[in-house]
């Protein structure tokens, strides 16, 4: 085996370790120089990126991959020892490559957004430490190593919310985080501890295959879809998250969407592949269950966002209005597939609201990234966030706000962005449903759209304050930044078809049949 046949063997591995010996390098990079640590830290998430796309290409070509920490697969499977695995599947790796190309732009955007801020050691480190939560969390094949990645995940994420430890509310913001995930977490642990003690099994492929739906399983799928669902910020479980997002340094609430949906994967994961073979009968009372709760997210984060007066909260409250979309796509293609009363010439519409929703997964860390890292920008050049403070900046910050009007339409749902193609699939497949939810749905993208023109009016347009005469534009690497993103934001609108076709439907594709991650099984995993 030559050298890079046994680089690539190991890359699933590699995922994770790369950042995580980035974070352990990176206080002693500091040592010699801003410069070459803020070099280090793009270029170990710049590496890890590629391998992310390596892996991704060999998922896609030759299906799901089992990897095994310390051992071969043969010898684990003729041996019941517990082992740390990767099992990822299409879906996996689709996560893997939003959480990624989150991380990597926010460490490209933080050199110029704190270039005059001191503790930048702890934070790249906690930054490099996220992401490798996050990876993990999608990528393991293990249920208690799930939590041991959202554990690493919630940890730095409190830490980077409180960064500005000077400002009262943003330690604030940060206790709240660790408390709420605190909570989240040994819920989530108790969950596991139900079915260990069941099954002696903490492999999800296991587990799946022995479940049979006893009371104790049935409690602890409550606790793992109420757990992660406020962990993934959704209504009425999202009082943390505006704090969260709104008080963090921008670059960390861009990152901060990709941990909220990987607890968003979890919850998918547990009730399509970890209980997807037992659920087949409850199948339409819990469709019917996530397509109520996206339809109460959006609602109240479109309503809250309306009467915001702080430029990020206002953003946070939109994010949480299109993570409903999310789980009203998801909702809605479970419900049509075990419905047979919507009929068999909806059903294709089943798969279509999936995959609305898996793109808009994508599409939402975009453009609610982009809006975020915009809001910096505004604030690294007027230290400003209140909206009746600001005015008349397009003068000034051209680019800027060429950027934020590309976030405003994607975010909005209007052609030719992103964020159309994904929406126009799911109001498509909740029409078949019920009119009167995809009516919802678009009058929600309407309201939306009309709060952020009002921050297009407040922030941008009208008179230019006096106190702004001097504010310019922010430096080039947050410019490069928010490049990248509407880039992509444009790319994906421009060519839907092609994101569809070679990453979303087979993301959907192992959502709706886990068989290829179900396929590997060992009796004490």
């Amino acid at each position: 085996m030559n050298f890079i046949d046994l680089i690539m063997s190991h890359a699933p591995a590699l995922l994770v370790v790369i950042p995580l010996l980035g974070a352990f390098l990176t206080p002693l990079i500091s040592k010699i120089n801003d410069k070459v640590r803020n070099i280090f830290v793009i270029g170990i998430l710049g590496v890890t990126a590629v391998f992310v796309l390596l892996v991704a290409q060999q998922v896609l070509d030759t299906g799901t991959i089992t990897y095994v920490f310390g051992s071969s697969l043969q010898t684990v499977q003729n041996n019941t020892v517990i082992r740390i695995l990767f099992e990822i599947d299409a879906l996996s790796i689709f996560m893997a490559l939003v959480s990624i190309i989150l991380a990597f732009v926010a460490s490209i955007y933080s050199w110029g957004f704190l270039e005059k801020e001191t503790g930048q050691d702890k934070y790249y480190t906690l930054l490099l430490l996220m992401t490798a939560g996050m990876l993990g969390m999608v990528l393991t094949g293990d249920l208690f190593n799930f939590f041991v990645f959202i554990e690493i995940t919630s940890i730095a994420s409190a830490a980077l919310i409180a960064f500005w430890t000077n400002k009262a509310k943003a330690v604030e913001a940060g206790f709240k985080y660790i408390f709420i995930s605190t909570i989240g977490a040994l819920f989530i642990l108790f969950a596991i501890a139900l079915l260990y003690g069941q099954y002696n099994a903490l492999n999800i492929a296991k587990l799946a295959d022995s479940i049979t739906f006893t009371y104790l399983d049935k409690i602890a799928l409550i606790i793992f879809i109420s757990a992660l669902a406020m962990k993934g910020g959704i209504v009425p479980m999202h009082m943390w998250l505006p704090d969260a997002y709104g008080r963090a340094p921008a670059p960390i609430s861009l990152v901060l969407v990709g941990a909220t949906q990987a607890s968003i994967y979890g919850v998918f994961r547990v009730l399509f592949t970890l209980y997807g073979n037992v659920i087949h009968l409850p199948k339409i009372s819990f469709g019917w269950i996530l397509v109520l709760l996206g339809l109460i997210t959006m609602i109240v984060g479109v309503i809250m966002a309306m009467i915001q007066t702080d430029f990020k909260r206002l953003i946070a409250y939109g994010a949480v209005a299109e993570l409903g979309y999310i789980f009203l796509g998801v909702g809605t293609g479970l419900t049509i597939i075990a419905n047979p009363d919507i009929g068999i010439s909806s059903a294709p519409f089943a798969v279509e609201a999936m995959k609305g929703s898996i793109f808009h997964i994508i599409n939402d860390a975009l453009d609610v990234g982009l809006l975020f890292m915009v809001a910096g920008a505004v604030y690294y050049a007027t230290k400003e966030t209140s909206l009746n403070n600001l005015g008349g900046l397009a003068r000034n910050m051209k680019y800027t706000t060429i950027f934020f009007i590309i976030g405003l339409l994607a975010i909005s749902g209007i052609p030719p962005m992103n964020g159309f193609a994904s929406k126009l699939l799911i109001y498509e497949s909740t029409y078949q449903l019920n009119p009167i939810i995809s009516i919802i749905a678009i009058l929600s993208s309407i309201m939306l759209l009309a709060v952020f023109v009002k921050i297009f009016q407040s922030v941008f347009l009208g008179p230019k304050l006096k106190k702004f005469d001097d504010v310019k534009e922010v430096p080039k690497s947050m410019l490069i930044a928010m490049g990248i993103i509407a880039s992509i934001i444009i790319f994906f609108g421009l060519f839907p078809d092609l994101i569809i076709t070679n990453l979303v439907e087979p993301a959907v594709n192992a959502l709706i049949h886990p068989e290829n991650y179900l396929q590997w099984l060992t009796g004490g995993l």
